[in-house]
């Protein structure tokens, strides 16, 4: 059927196959942005004989494309009842418009569909990971261009030989990454320039990550406000270039991915499913690293802030200046946390709403801090006058005792 489509959903994205008449209907109708599936690349999942050469031209006649799961594709997800499949990870479902109806009704599964071949569903879903994976690292570009010193600055800046190596890590692969875009496919000359690079990222994200868990260190054994300020103010300043340095490594990780399922689909495509899975379990484990790091500063900066604020009339300088401190990182954390998908796809626009919020927060804080100062000027001048009366008062004290003591002298 002309107007029937296939929806399939791998937790991360949403794949559109059908005739590119009806799967642009959809999309428009849903309200979808998409991009293109690439459903081409299929070829050497499809292997040999009549089957293989009736599922190319059934792949050739149909078109793909995929849809980012947000909070909008996710409830079409749900509204059509994508089933699982046998490939894991992966659900499926078949929908279309008969005759005049309009709204698109699920069907039962037809002869074309995806499902009923496993090799080619596992390598749509390859696909799919991929573009999920591109689209992170799109992400991760934007966050970079918006902070002032840009991560080859950063990297440029230290000494470390394993950041020198990094930066020319990061150049082989984006040059195999603009060799596949080109070939459309990852040859063994161009996987060969690449497969040391995940050991010189990994390197370098555990470097970083031991300098934010040492910046939370500093932070925890800080007991003066005027220490912690100091504290503060370093995990501010340098707390943003390890993420940057994290933000990239990131990136590369997901980039020399994309790579290694293309090699895998271009040179064994059955153990393609086996390796997408595979990789997905890396990706969510080296974000859980990530989490629990950046959050357990977010964690010691908020204490910090709490312990300025308890404080802020004896330390009307500093206190303040460890609540700004504070709210700057965790903007900068969160930020960081959307960026790289940590705690749902929709965490990066809740960020930047919970960041305005935050920005809104300092400048109270500000401004306690500044009746802070003049309360603690009151205070001081009060405390002086006190002072000086105490000081008269001790000196008449003496005075009179001095006196009596000598009329005591006199008289013997």
């Amino acid at each position: 059927m002309g107007n029937e489509i296939q929806l399939i959903s791998d937790g991360d994205g949403l794949a559109v196959v059908g005739d590119p008449a009806a799967v642009d209907r959809f999309l428009v109708s849903e309200g979808l942005p998409s991009k293109d599936l690439g459903l081409h690349r299929l070829g050497p999942v499809l292997g040999a004989g009549a089957a293989a050469a009736q599922a190319g031209s059934e792949i050739a006649a149909n078109s793909g494309r995929w849809v980012q799961l947000t909070k909008e594709s996710a409830q079409l997800v749900n509204k059509h009842g994508l089933m699982p499949t046998k490939t894991p990870g992966v659900s499926h479902a078949m929908v279309g418009q008969p005759g005049s109806i309009k709204s698109w009704l699920q069907f039962s599964k037809g002869p074309g569909s995806l499902v009923g071949n496993p090799a080619v569903l596992a390598g749509a879903a390859g696909i799919m990971a991929q573009l999920a994976m591109q689209q992170s690292m799109k992400e991760i570009t934007d966050y970079l261009a918006t902070i002032d010193e840009k991560v080859d600055d950063v990297l440029r800046a230290q000494k470390d030989a394993v950041f020198a190596r990094m930066i020319g890590v990061g150049f082989v692969i984006e040059e195999a990454m603009t060799i596949r875009e080109q070939r459309g496919r990852v040859d063994e000359v161009t996987w060969s320039k690449v497969q040391g690079g995940p050991a010189t990222i990994a390197e370098t994200q555990a470097y970083a990550l031991r300098q934010l868990d040492a910046l939370a260190g500093k932070l925890e054994s800080k007991t003066s406000i005027g220490d912690l300020a100091k504290a503060a103010r370093e995990a501010e300043s340098k707390g943003q270039e390890w993420l940057t340095v994290l933000a990239r490594c990131f990136q590369l990780q997901d980039a020399i991915a994309v790579l290694e399922l293309d090699r895998v689909l271009d040179a064994s495509p059955g153990e393609l499913d086996g390796h997408r899975l595979g990789l997905k379990v890396a990706r969510r484990n080296r974000l859980e690293l990530i989490s629990r790091c950046t959050e357990r500063l977010m964690a010691r900066m908020g204490a910090a802030a709490g312990t300025a604020n308890s404080k802020v009339l004896l330390n009307p300088m500093d206190s303040p200046a460890v609540v700004e401190s504070s709210n700057h990182v965790s903007i900068a954390i969160v930020d960081f946390h959307g960026r790289l998908g940590i705690e749902g796809a929709h965490h990066s626009s809740e960020a930047r709403r919970w960041a305005d919020a935050a920005m809104e927060v300092t400048d109270k804080a500000l401004e306690t801090g500044a009746e802070g100062v003049n309360a603690a000027a009151r205070f001081g001048n009060e405390t002086l006058d006190r002072a000086k009366w105490a000081t008269d008062k001790l000196s008449s004290l003496i005075a009179e005792r001095t006196f009596g003591r000598r009329g005591d002298d006199e008289e013997d």
